[in-house]
């Protein structure tokens, strides 16, 4: 059983910044609403939600709703320091205004996110050793800057990034500051890179600051690897679910989180088009899910 968790849902499954077709006409009132009435209790900050924090904390409190994090994009490897840290600073006054306690960076320097192009094979970003260091330097200075006003850095490995494999995840695991840099792990993007995710969260278990979990269609994953799917494509032809709905070891990663005595937030995040699979049914089918098998 799962101790001092809390169990949150990303708007991503509503609406897709990256994407706006997908759940374009979906407001951020009906998802944090639906999100509530599935049983939630917090969120992460999407691209719809209001940017004054005054009125983000009125419409969660009226839900009964916190915001666990939010996503950063770092550009560590390929901008100059200062930069990276100025819009790092700025994301923690607004995070810090709204009460959450974890920030979840993802290196994008040469990320295939919008690129039309197969994300596997010779394609993968792959990050030179000076690029590791400044990667590495870099998030041990944010991290430091974030524990100093009570945040964990949560670095998000990721498809398509440079830091996706298990090995990659392990290095820089290894470069930074344990007490600066933990780990946003995510059961979806480690199994999508071929990696156990059992095996993953008991080697990372002590690092792990925050869990976003979603589940893997194995089907369609096959089919992403045959066809050489650019990573857009994975999303809309369904490769990503909700726990319980695909082939993660969901019993064997919440006994590895409780083995590490994981405490924090434990966040639904999967990408779908909404118009596929209803955003309501699918928060409801993974809090149920979730709650039965993890025993929180």
């Amino acid at each position: 059983m799962l101790h001092n968790v809390k169990l949150g849902i990303a708007p991503i499954g509503w609406t897709n910044d990256d994407m706006p077709q997908l759940g374009g006409e979906l407001t951020f009132e009906q998802m944090i609403s639906e999100a509530a009435l599935a049983g939630f209790r917090g969120t992460e900050v999407g691209g719809k939600f209001p940017t004054d924090p005054a009125e983000l904390n009125h419409a969660l409190e009226l839900r009964g709703l916190q915001i666990a994090s939010q996503w950063f994009s770092s550009f560590l490897c390929s901008r100059p320091y200062e930069e990276n840290e100025a819009e790092f600073l700025r994301a923690l006054d607004f995070l810090e205004a709204v009460g959450a306690s974890r920030i979840n960076v993802c290196e994008l320097t040469r990320c295939l996110f919008a690129e039309d192009c197969s994300m596997f094979g010779g394609n993968k970003p792959i990050a030179t050793d000076a690029e590791w260091e400044l990667l590495c330097t870099g998030l041990n200075k944010l991290g430091k800057i974030a524990a100093d006003r009570g945040f964990k850095l949560c670095f998000h490995h990721h498809m398509a990034t440079v830091v996706q494999t298990l090995a990659e995840t392990r290095r820089l695991m290894e470069h930074t500051d344990p007490r600066y840099v933990y780990l946003c792990f995510d059961t979806g993007h480690v199994t999508f890179a071929g990696e156990d995710a059992v095996a993953a969260a008991k080697e990372f278990g002590p690092r792990i600051g925050h869990v976003h979990l979603k589940d893997i269609r194995p089907d369609k994953m096959e089919q992403a690897y045959a066809e050489g799917f650019k990573f857009r494509r994975a999303v809309l032809e369904g490769c990503f679910t909700v726990p319980g709905d695909g082939c993660v070891d969901y019993p064997g990663v919440f006994d590895a989180l409780e083995r590490a005595r994981y405490e924090g937030w434990l966040i639904v995040e999967a990408e779908q088009d909404p118009a596929k699979a209803n955003p309501f049914a699918y928060a409801r089918k993974a809090r149920d899910y979730i709650y039965q098998t993890a025993r929180i």
